[in-house]
């Protein structure tokens, strides 16, 4: 097992530094942006960068290319949520999402306000909805991007990290211990593992704000605006 992670590692690490650098950022923006989050698995791609980190400076650059790609990806959202949001929402693949998910969103961004939007980052579904939510409201950007910077930079922390240094440590003992490659298997696999029970712990401690009044047919006073717009959000 050793001899084939080995060989795997090394042919990630043949690929040219900025090029693997640049592929895990643009991941991250297409997994970030409008919709598309919903079918780009761009954890997977920065995890699989990482393992070919050579040194802490490739590791800062590359946690630093995979926050530049996600703030851009959310921003686009952003923009598109406050130029298009209404046509977006009611164009064909608005529909396949469903009105009542835009609806959470909405609920979910009126009771939270800029804790909606760092939680987000680590939310099923709401991570793709919540940028282009926000730019509907007429949140400002500036304060947009003032909650979701430290998520970003807290999620790119956490899968550098913990990927760079699991392959770091699996080459260190490759040679010594043939169990090496399950320790590196096993250590990703746990690290996955914390990250989704991370994940729907925060959604069941959240559930209720996005949730709150789905059973009143009217909808709750969270809801679209007469406009089908949703109202301005507090901090």
């Amino acid at each position: 097992m050793n001899e084939i992670l080995l060989w795997i590692l090394d042919v990630v690490g043949s690929v040219d530094p900025v090029l693997r650098t640049a592929l895990a950022g643009l991941a991250i923006m297409l997994e970030t942006s409008v919709l598309v989050g919903l079918v780009v698995p761009g954890d997977t791609v920065v995890i699989v960068a990482a393992t070919a980190v050579a040194s802490p400076v490739e590791g800062v650059v590359l946690g630093a290319a995979v926050v530049l790609g996600a703030l851009v990806g959310e921003s686009i959202g952003f923009a598109l949520g406050r130029w298009l949001g209404p046509r977006i929402r009611h164009s064909w693949l608005g529909r396949r999402i469903g009105e009542r998910n835009w609806q959470r969103s909405e609920r979910y961004l009126r009771r939270r306000g800029g804790i909606a939007i760092f939680l987000s980052r680590f939310l099923p579904v709401l991570h793709s909805l919540v940028p282009l939510t926000v730019g509907m409201s007429g949140y400002g950007y500036r304060r947009f991007i003032a909650w979701t910077l430290p998520a970003c930079v807290l999620w790119s922390s956490l899968y550098v990290s913990i990927a760079a240094g699991a392959a770091t440590g699996f080459r260190e003992i490759a040679d010594q211990a043939h169990y090496a490659g399950y320790l590196f298997v096993g250590a990703i696999a746990v690290f996955l593992l914390l990250v989704l029970l991370g994940k729907r712990i925060i959604a069941r401690l959240e559930h209720r704000h996005p949730h709150a009044g789905d059973d009143d047919p009217s909808g709750d006073h969270a809801g679209p605006g007469a406009d089908g717009a949703p109202g301005r959000m507090e901090d």
